[in-house]
């Protein structure tokens, strides 16, 4: 047997793959037999959310935890792009974006990351049978989910340009914090959008960012509405209207009761219409953007 192809055939059933970190720290994935995470995934069929670039999935372990298994696509075999998004990932450390614990690369190429008890902000928010989020949870859900996107955009090195973030693909752990789980090299569009020592052009960079911005003024009309945000066109008509604010008790979620805060919210809404109709046009105005979401609304929690 040629030996490439011997290579190419055992490389990807290590017990584990050690990954580089910046700093110089060796982190040790383990890599998952494809037999477990298809059980654990009930065969594929128990799914998350799903777009081009990846299908996400829950699955239950034998040892009773509770993981997010994303079957990633895009990534030919020869090209080592799926080395390239294991460094990516193991690389970013932040209490809002979902850990990676392991991957695996046999019949489909699979990142299995770390437990999130208390399934998505979707289920949470759609889902009748859920305990409905009171008003402070949604309150640090938002916080939360800025704190990773100021550190991805402008604290980490290369910066990650690649965020899908919407109500289905944010999990929450067993205390309910919120875990970005899109995060990755693929743009929307199928395009590598963040390579280390790859640089983007000025525009490509404003319109990854305003779309990223754009992304959190949906979401956090979600949380105050608990409409989705796949239906968002009105949502967003909605918020750009003169005189949305004469309407705003007709558009609150229901499930809040009179638990909210009335100056709370309108000044969250007020950020959600800010990012819709933002121009952003450079990093700078990004940061801005996020400083000024966090003090708000971290003033709001404490």
């Amino acid at each position: 047997m040629d030996i490439n192809r011997l290579i190419r055939k055992f490389r990807p059933h290590p017990h584990g793959w050690l990954c580089r970190s910046r700093s110089g720290e060796v982190s040790l994935l383990k890599h998952f037999p494809y037999k477990d995470i298809k059980r654990a995934t009930d065969s594929f069929h128990r799914i998350i959310y799903g777009n081009s670039r990846c299908v996400a999935y829950k699955a239950r372990f034998c040892d009773g935890d509770i993981a997010l298994v994303k079957e990633v696509k895009g990534f030919d075999q020869r090209d080592g792009m799926f080395e390239k998004e294991l460094q990516l990932l193991v690389k970013l450390h932040h209490r809002h974006i979902l850990g990676l614990r392991g991957f695996s690369a046999g019949k489909k190429r699979l990142l299995v990351f770390n437990n999130i008890e208390n399934g998505s902000l979707k289920e949470r928010l759609n889902d009748p049978l859920k305990t409905p989020l009171n008003w402070r949870t949604r309150l640090r859900i938002a916080s939360g989910v800025t704190a990773a996107l100021e550190y991805l955009l402008c604290f980490n090195s290369p910066p990650t340009y690649h965020v899908s973030l919407n109500s289905g693909s944010i999990m929450l752990d067993q205390n309910f914090t919120p875990k970005l789980s899109d995060v990755g090299l693929l743009s929307s569009l199928g395009n590598y959008a963040a390579m280390p020592n790859d640089s983007c052009s000025e525009d490509s960079v404003d319109q990854l960012c305003g779309n990223i911005i754009f992304q959190l003024g949906v979401l956090i009309l979600e949380l105050i509405t608990g409409q989705s945000s796949e239906g968002s066109t009105d949502l967003i008509q909605w918020i750009k209207e003169y005189r949305f604010g004469s309407s705003i008790h007709k558009m609150i979620d229901p499930d809040l009761g009179n638990s909210y805060n009335s100056r709370e919210l309108k000044s969250l809404l007020a950020i959600a219409r800010l990012c819709i109709n933002s121009g952003s046009s450079s990093k700078a105005s990004v940061m801005q953007i996020f400083r000024y979401i966090q003090k708000k609304v971290d003033r709001q929690c404490n």
